[in-house]
């Protein structure tokens, strides 16, 4: 796999803060672990779930042991499930059973379950140490790697518990996406549609016009430039977003909650059964909706991403009584977004302009998805435009 370029770099201030870098292999990774610790000294512990363990956990060790005094490994249940403080208790055990320290280092090898859980511990244990990213997934290379986001589920709610948390490297070995399956590719692919909608209108219509090829990738046994185009052009709208506004104080990283306000509920509500990708992707359509029945977007392009998303993305079916509904709007105002009853709301101008309102009722979120269940986008008159 040809790969047109090595890296990116977040900075803030003026200054670099981490590299985001591209390879189709580890080949390059001790390179970058030796600049972060040169005289060898430092300890490193490797986070991953039981599924990724099987598959690079004995190799990222290997890669380790060249670069650091000591490797040790904490390996959890796969599963959204584990995402919680139990797990969070559990990898603090292991880092003081084994005598870590500040200058220490937690690598997350993973999805975006691991790289949430591990920056948060290194957040918080003896108050911040150093983590690398190492994303495995789809969903993690275009989203949850990069932004220093880190958290946890509680009680079922997503990521209520959480902290800003730089990391020193993101580390994308694109060719650990072939490990993929069909559902985990498309559920990636939903951050990858939320991320063109609310900035970026080429990207938009590059996934269109190259989706028969994307589509012969939903197995991953192979990647192609496309594949690698479409995780560097989301890659560079994440950074910029993050750069502008690294602690959502600002505003403008709010955007990046397109699609997640219902797509979290939705997500809380079917009891994690359905993947969060997914779920975004349903609450990309939701949303657009609801941005045209406010007069912002237009009936035209609501049916493109409809059509576009239900068609190609594999959403799984969702079929909803009006008290279900009257749940799922409910657990909205519970969401990180949520002040009182206002909610930030995530709405589209156009595709590739995402705005904040804060005037979206349970009354449109109810209508929204009462029209996604029925299957139809219809124009005002409740005709098919």
């Amino acid at each position: 796999m040809a790969i047109g370029f090595n890296s990116l770099t977040v900075r803030h201030e003026g200054r670099d803060i981490y590299d985001i870098v591209y390879s189709g292999d580890f080949t390059n990774l001790s390179m970058y672990f030796h600049k972060l610790n040169p005289d060898k000294t430092k300890k490193i512990c490797i986070v991953c779930d039981s599924k990724v363990a099987e598959l690079y956990l004995e190799k990222l060790k290997a890669i380790c042991s060249m670069d650091f005094s000591k490797i040790i490994s904490f390996v959890f249940s796969e599963g959204e499930e584990n995402k919680n403080l139990d797990t969070i208790k559990e990898l603090y055990i292991e880092l003081i059973n084994e005598h870590f320290e500040r200058n220490d280092i937690l690598l997350a090898l993973g999805g975006g379950v691991t790289g949430d859980m591990c920056g948060y511990a290194a957040a918080t244990y003896l108050r911040g140490v150093d983590y690398i990213q190492i994303p495995t997934s789809l969903l993690a290379d275009v989203d949850s790697s990069i932004g220093g986001k880190t958290g946890v589920d509680f009680d079922n709610f997503k990521n209520m518990i959480g902290a800003f948390h730089m990391p020193k490297l993101v580390y994308i070995n694109l060719g650990t996406l072939r490990t993929l399956d069909k559902r985990q590719f498309w559920s990636g692919m939903g951050e990858v549609v939320k991320s063109a909608l609310i900035k970026d209108e080429k990207l938009y219509y590059y996934l269109k016009e190259n989706i028969d090829e994307i589509t012969s990738l939903e197995n991953t046994s192979k990647n192609t430039d496309v594949l690698t185009e479409i995780v560097y052009r989301c890659n560079i709208i994440k950074k910029n977003v993050v750069e502008e506004d690294p602690f959502e104080t600002k505003g403008e990283r709010v955007l990046l909650n397109f699609g997640h306000t219902l797509g979290h509920a939705i997500e809380k509500y079917m009891n994690f059964e359905f993947l969060h990708g997914e779920c975004v992707s349903i609450g990309c359509i939701l949303a657009s909706y609801i941005s045209r029945d406010k007069g912002l977007l237009s009936y035209k392009d609501v049916e493109d991403i409809d059509t576009f998303i239900r068609t190609y993305f594999n959403i799984p079916e969702l079929r909803l009584t009006e008290e279900d509904m009257d749940k799922i709007v409910e657990i909205t105002h519970s969401d990180k977004k949520s002040y009182g009853d206002v909610i930030k709301f995530i709405l589209l101008n156009s595709i590739g302009n995402a705005v904040i309102n804060t005037e979206v009722t349970d009354h449109d979120m109810k209508n929204a998805l009462m029209e996604f269940c029925n299957g139809r986008v219809e124009d005002k008159d409740g005709k098919e435009e």
